[in-house]
């Protein structure tokens, strides 16, 4: 039996080792061809090990380091911002549907579950954004749109209620005395450290992520995130490299169009990158702490 219990365990972690080279691999195979000088990538392609290291990719994009500082800001408060909110309206809505005394349980179930199957469509929403509520260049359109609250994150944690918070606690506060809120914020949210974990995490890379409402809702720099900030550097690229601007200037400069490709992917995902080991250690916790208390 012992035996077969270390087999098992050698095995589980053979195969984690390499699901792990996997997720890390292409990251790593990522950053050396970002420092990959631009006639070396085109001629023997992706290396592991660069033959020329060249940190052109980056020194263009730093041009406008100021730009890109600044699209960092806008998307950290975005993302602290609109994760934040997701979560409390999230919360506020599925914690009523996960109560069976609800009245009008099934017609709110059925919205939610509506807006899952059919939405109005790009022109309506825009239209609806920027002509009704007017947040066209401003803040709010970052946050609001497609990303402020999802139905499939509140089926989940609906369900997550549903099977993981016993009625009778639920029961025995109000016994005491307690109202709904106090049931909540007292019993409810901290039994449910695990899937409000989750969501942040997924909520968090959705914002910080996010580049399509800069694209149709933003045209003032100054208000650009970073993932919008960086698609439209990496266009201009592609612009003057295409020669639309005249063989004269192209036939003048020289940039490394490869190279800021892997160098724009390497800037978008760095602060998730450094960010989450960190955030994984209480993510894990609050898996932990509920499976005890489960």
């Amino acid at each position: 039996m012992v035996e077969r219990n270390k087999g098992f365990q050698i095995a589980a972690n053979v195969i984690m080792i390499l699901l792990s080279a996997m997720c890390i691999v292409p990251f790593i195979l990522l950053i050396m061809s970002s420092i990959t000088k631009e006639n070396v990538l085109l001629k023997y392609g992706y290396s592991f090990w660069p033959r020329e290291i060249s940190f052109d990719a980056y020194k263009t994009l730093l041009v406008e380091s100021g730009s890109i500082v600044r699209g960092y800001i806008i998307s950290a408060l975005v993302t602290v911002v609109g994760t934040v909110a997701n979560l409390t309206l999230t919360t506020l809505f599925a914690y009523p549907l996960s109560r069976k005394d609800l009245p009008g349980k099934a017609f709110f179930s059925f919205v939610i579950f509506f807006t899952m199957l059919f939405n109005g469509g790009l022109v309506p929403s825009y239209m609806m954004w920027t002509g009704i509520f007017h947040i066209k260049n401003t803040i709010w359109a970052l946050i609001i749109p497609n990303l402020l609250m999802g139905a499939f994150y509140v089926i989940m944690m609906r369900t997550y209620f549903t099977t993981n918070i016993p009625d009778a606690v639920i029961e025995a506060a109000r016994i005491d005395g307690a109202g709904e809120w106090r049931i909540l914020a007292k019993i409810v949210l901290p039994m449910s450290t695990p899937i409000i974990a989750t969501l942040a995490l997924l909520v968090g890379l959705g914002y910080w992520n996010d580049w399509l409402n800069g694209l149709y809702y933003i045209n003032n720099d100054k208000l650009y995130s970073i993932q919008v900030l960086l698609n439209k550097m990496l266009l201009d690229v592609q612009y003057l490299m295409s020669g639309a601007s005249g063989g004269a200037l192209t036939q003048n400069i020289t940039l490394p169009a490869t190279g800021i490709k892997m160098a724009v992917a390497v800037m978008g995902a760095l602060p998730i990158l450094v960010v989450y080991p960190f955030f994984q250690k209480y993510f894990v916790k609050g898996i932990v702490i509920g499976a005890v208390k489960g």
